[in-house]
């Protein structure tokens, strides 16, 4: 079958490719470009657990192509063993608590086994996994363009952790903005903290900075109230793993402080996700 094909990416953080979901292993950047080959759901919920991909986006596209292995195996002779299958579903739920998109995903997947027959089933998921990543990669690039409409002069940003298209089904949510914004002449530099203790802004931020082509400069993480203070950057720009009905947001642990810094010193502040990171019941 066809893999899923993200223009204008120098890599793809996770495809479907010869009946397999195919993940780059993000515990490896930036020294090694390896990739994993997932071939059932077990496989798919450890990876999901062990950050060999991560970003509530990416891991809820994973997910659900997770969802299309889970059907293949559990179908023997023609009959789906939906009581396994459900099981596989909740394992996979309960692979990464935090991410709201991951839980929205397989449900999203669960309303398909519920609604398909038997034999028409593990392509009825492909085509719905397959709708999930297309829409998110899309989803991403209007929110690109609109995140950039919001920067009217040219500036210097500050992200954290990582929000780009290792975090996504592509071109990513905060990463998507600055990309939008950088290509309009909006921004003339990207800072990003080395987000500990996991240090994917380090790792995998300043990696897709540079594979894009943008100027990135690493700090650390308590560096960035002296950036705000010189005047240096005039918007941090961010992700998020889960939005909450009223408004709040979850994001990776120092997000807040640089919320709290940026309102002290006047700085904007900007959250990119897409809605399936809302949480209506939270």
């Amino acid at each position: 079958m066809m893999s899923v094909v993200i223009e204008e990416e120098p890599f793809k953080a996770l495809q479907w490719q010869d009946d397999c979901l195919v993940l780059l292993d993000q515990r490896k950047l930036p020294g090694e470009e390896t990739y994993v080959w997932i071939r059932d759901a077990g496989a798919a919920a450890e990876a999901i657990h062990d950050m060999v991909v991560r970003g509530a986006p990416a891991i809820g596209i994973a997910a659900a192509y997770a969802v299309v292995l889970a059907a293949r195996h559990r179908r023997e002779g023609g009959t789906v063993q939906y009581e396994r299958l459900a099981g596989d579903l909740d394992r996979l739920i309960l692979a990464r608590p935090t991410a709201v998109n991951l839980g929205w995903a397989v449900e999203r997947m669960r309303g398909i086994v519920a609604a398909v027959s038997d034999e028409d089933l593990v392509e009825a998921l492909l085509v719905e996994a397959r709708a999930i990543h297309a829409a998110d990669i899309e989803a991403n690039r209007r929110i690109g363009e609109l995140g950039a409409g919001l920067i009217d002069e040219s500036c210097s940003v500050l992200t954290h952790c990582n929000a780009g298209a290792l975090a996504t089904g592509g071109y990513g949510t905060a990463l998507g903005v600055i990309r939008s914004a950088y290509d309009a002449g909006r921004i003339d530099r990207v800072y990003t903290g080395e987000t500990r203790p996991w240090l994917q802004g380090a790792r995998l931020t300043v990696w897709e900075m540079v594979k894009a082509g943008i100027p990135v400069s690493l700090i650390a993480d308590g560096a960035a109230a002296y950036l705000m203070q010189q005047r240096s950057i005039r918007w941090v720009i961010v992700g998020a793993d889960r939005i909450t009905a009223n408004g709040d947001v979850v994001n990776k642990i120092g997000t807040y402080s640089l919320a709290v810094n940026a309102r002290h010193h006047g700085v904007k502040f900007m959250v990119a996700a897409p809605n399936s990171t809302i949480d209506p019941d939270l």
